[in-house]
């Protein structure tokens, strides 16, 4: 059983943390601390309210099993909170840490020469826990002396996602097929890229580690800012692999944009990489796929999901995992004897499936704060303002009296807004900037009034890649989106982004948006992210609810008042 970590060190009588019995954290935002805190708790305590002054995390069990299986363990989390915290930690919450992050790995599942897959405790009345549980029936067979049972390869996946949700999560030890090899080098060129050569490129040490840690782990989930080189990382671990492999990918312009990456970076050549979209069902060594042309219905049935068995694919790589739609999670249960890395800039997912991502994909096995590779000169500094005007008289009136499933709309599609966007636009002049919204009407009466071109979901593919690539030309200065442009889309040039809409009150897309302009740049300059909302209205509540993911990543937002732009 695990013991309680005692804690060394008594309270900072001046810390920036309150840390409570409910598992939640209070974090005081303006501490000199505040930053150092935040990063060290970051790794098992998730954001769930970021105000000025005091931002509020919780400490979940998935977040503390992410933080084992990446190998803190609960004495490391307890010195943590005891370092940072004003006033004595609860120890009825240090005991409850310690039990929870204990559960992690008392379950196994191993390769047994005998019976193929076996579930292996360390605790028998674990053990028997499982045995009797609704949750597992059918899914384990003959009982192996006190310690073991053996599982069905093709019920590997399915009892993960049982086990977890009783709240064992169990390690997955038992290996991988190695899979059909394929030759795959990346060619680096560490003199040249310290030289400034433009066609050089060498990993980044963060890059390295991170490549390093997936593959120790076997599978799971690599944790990268936008402009970060997740694309690089994905290559890195082909190379590492030198198997074929199934790249799995949110677009076609995605698609193409990895394609054209794996055949800069590494000796793939062009004829080696097979594009199995809405277009073209090609499969080659390495098979690049959408999520959509793999989820389509015909007739109740996913024809394409055949896909998964047209080769003896050695690795599988989910860009934007947190994106992974439900059919996907389905087929990625019969997947587990496969290497799988999963890509995204962050963890959250806004039908809190997350547990699914670490059952399936496997635990978080590298991350690091934006802040930490801002200051290293990796991505781009980054400042965030939110805009707030104010509805005229018959809009505030047409908001009362609207059904509440329309206010949101009504106040995000503001015609204000318009006038507003064009300061902002003013005060960059010059630079790169993209105008990114979710209701494509009033994207377009944006794009007409500032005479811009336009990206929606109609915008044909060739279309679309032509615009993105006169937009990198510096051909257009600013680009119109609708989230068709919120992932995996590579616009290096870009330094402002100006939000008018979303998807409601989506962590993830705020992360994503903001991710389009944090390339580093050339001169150094900062990127600017620009969120226009409504005033006391849901347009208000939502943007407070999206920024919650940035602000744990230590970005604050600066408030103004759209009549002092």
């Amino acid at each position: 059983m695990p013991t309680t970590p005692n804690p060394s060190a008594p309270p900072a009588p001046d810390g920036p943390l309150i840390v409570q019995s409910d598992r939640t954290v209070l974090l005081e935002a303006a501490h000199p601390a505040a930053d150092d805190a935040r990063r060290a708790i970051a790794p098992f305590a998730e954001l769930e309210r970021a105000p000025e002054h005091i931002h509020t995390y919780r400490i979940t069990p998935l977040a503390l099993w992410n933080a084992r299986a990446a190998g803190l363990d609960a004495e490391t989390v307890v010195h943590v909170l005891v370092t940072y915290s004003r006033f004595p930690v609860p120890h009825a919450l240090l005991t409850e840490i310690a039990e929870t992050m204990g559960r992690y790995g008392r379950l196994q599942l191993v390769a047994d020469p005998a019976h193929g897959l076996v579930l292996r405790a360390t605790d028998s009345p674990v053990l028997e826990e499982v045995l009797r549980s609704k949750r597992t029936a059918g899914m384990l067979g003959e009982r192996l002396g006190d310690a073991d049972v053996v599982v069905h390869p093709s019920e590997r996946g399915r009892l993960k996602q049982a086990l977890i949700k009783l709240g064992w999560p169990a390690e997955d030890l038992a290996g991988y097929v190695d899979g059909e090899a394929h030759p795959i080098t990346l060619v680096e060129d560490p003199a040249g890229a310290a030289a400034g050569s433009p066609e050089a490129f060498a990993l980044r040490p963060y890059q390295r580690q991170a490549v390093d840690a997936f593959w120790s782990g076997g599978s799971g989930v690599v944790v990268l800012p936008c402009g970060a080189g997740k694309t690089l990382v994905g290559a890195a671990s082909m190379a590492r692999s030198s198997t074929t492999t199934l790249i799995l990918v949110t677009n076609a312009v995605s698609a193409r944009q990895w394609k054209e990456e794996l055949i800069r970076f590494t000796t793939l050549t062009a004829d080696e990489i097979g594009e199995y979209s809405g277009a073209r069902k090609e499969v080659r060594p390495v098979t690049i796929a959408t999520y959509q042309v793999l989820t389509m219905r015909r007739k109740g049935t996913y024809p394409h999901l055949d896909l998964l068995d047209a080769r003896d694919w050695g690795l599988i790589v989910y860009d934007e995992v947190h994106l992974l739609p439900a059919p996907v999670f389905r087929m990625t249960a019969d997947l587990q004897a496969r290497r799988r890395l999963g890509l995204t800039a962050t963890l959250v997912r806004e039908d809190g499936r997350e547990d699914e991502v670490f059952s399936l994909i496997g635990p978080k096995r590298y991350d690091t704060p934006w802040k930490d590779l801002e200051n290293q000169g990796w991505i781009a500094p980054a400042v965030c303002t939110e805009v707030r005007l104010t509805l005229d008289a018959g809009e505030r009136m047409s908001y009362a009296t609207s059904e509440s499933e329309d206010r949101y709309r009504l106040a995000a599609t503001s015609p204000r807004k318009r006038d507003v966007v064009e300061r902002i636009l003013a005060r960059h002049r010059g630079e790169e900037a993209l105008v990114i919204g979710s209701y494509v009407d009033q994207l377009e009466d944006l794009a007409e009034h500032l005479g811009a071109p336009i990206i929606t979901g109609a915008t044909t593919v060739r279309q679309r890649q032509r615009l993105y690539d006169d937009f990198r030309a510096g051909k257009v200065p600013v680009l119109v989106v609708s989230k068709v442009a919120n992932f995996s889309i590579d616009l290096p040039g870009a330094s402002v982004a100006v939000q008018v809409s979303g998807s409601f009150g989506s962590r993830q897309e705020e992360a994503q948006r903001l991710g389009r302009i944090m390339r580093p740049k050339s001169d150094g300059r900062q990127a600017h992210f620009y969120t226009v909302v409504a005033r006391d209205t849901k347009d208000q509540e939502f943007a407070a609810h999206r920024q919650r993911f940035l602000a744990e990543q230590g970005y604050a937002y600066e408030i103004v008042e759209a009549d002092d732009l």
